[in-house]
């Protein structure tokens, strides 16, 4: 059902929205929890937003799933985490399918377990023919690590050819994982944050941001309403002036 509240202008959204997820670990501490039990509650607070969003309607959202810094934590948490992404994507298929979700994935290949990928693949394939909210999962994704490897797709194209002339921004966005996406407008952090952490480092350029104290697995409808009643608040100048 269509999300018509009067709080929000619907001739005003962003078109495309990142989240960093934070604060799972966090969570599960302050309430005598395993870790494991606060990324369980943060996949129920990521489909929570993303049903909410794929209702006002959002045409994309990007959640950062597990970033290229997050292999320096513990090996069991890693195949934990790792068990969660397998598992959970391809479970929540009867959900992709009633709001019309199409997944996709961003990020660097490279390490990833086999059943991951195959598991991210099959999901992308089996959606790729939705036309709602498009989600992107950004897994074992870093914003430098996106730059680099365009840069060097650029090479290698132009090494075959197949690249000619300079090397412009319209070039450079062509070559990252995000290509034929839009920026995002604006970029969300839970837990108190106020860093990027590697996230959409190109993309959010001009992308306003909003950093709330609430950890992830709190996150719900109304948390996601007022982060977009901040962005319809503010000006967007893109370095002109406001008059």
């Amino acid at each position: 059902m269509e999300n018509t509240s009067p709080s929000i202008d619907m001739q005003n959204l962003p078109r495309h929205i990142g989240i960093i997820m934070d604060g799972n670990g966090r969570w599960a501490r302050a309430r005598n929890l395993p870790r494991s039990k606060g990324h369980l509650e943060g996949l129920t607070a990521a489909k929570r937003v993303v049903g909410y969003l794929a209702d006002l309607p959002i045409e994309q959202v990007t959640l950062y799933t597990f970033s290229t810094e997050n292999w320096r934590r513990p090996p069991q948490e890693i195949s934990y985490l790792m068990g969660l992404i397998s598992k959970y994507i391809i479970r929540e298929m009867p959900f992709y399918r009633e709001h019309n979700i199409r997944v996709r994935r961003i990020g660097n290949t490279s390490g990833l377990p086999e059943e991951v990928l195959e598991h991210l693949s099959k999901t992308e394939q089996s959606t790729k023919d939705h036309t709602g909210l498009q989600v992107n999962l950004a897994v074992n994704y870093g914003g430098r690590d996106d730059i680099l490897r365009a840069v060097n797709r650029i090479l290698d194209a132009s090494r075959k050819g197949e690249f000619q002339g300079e090397c412009r921004e319209a070039a450079i966005s062509a070559y990252l994982d995000t290509a034929g996406i839009p920026d995002p407008e604006l970029i969300l952090r839970s837990a108190g944050e106020k860093r990027l952490s590697n996230f959409l480092l190109w993309q959010g350029a001009y992308a306003e941001y909003c950093f709330v104290d609430a950890f992830w697995p709190d996150w719900d409808e109304d948390i996601i309403a007022g982060c977009i009643q901040e962005y319809q608040r503010r000006l967007r100048k893109f370095g002109g002036t406001d008059t």
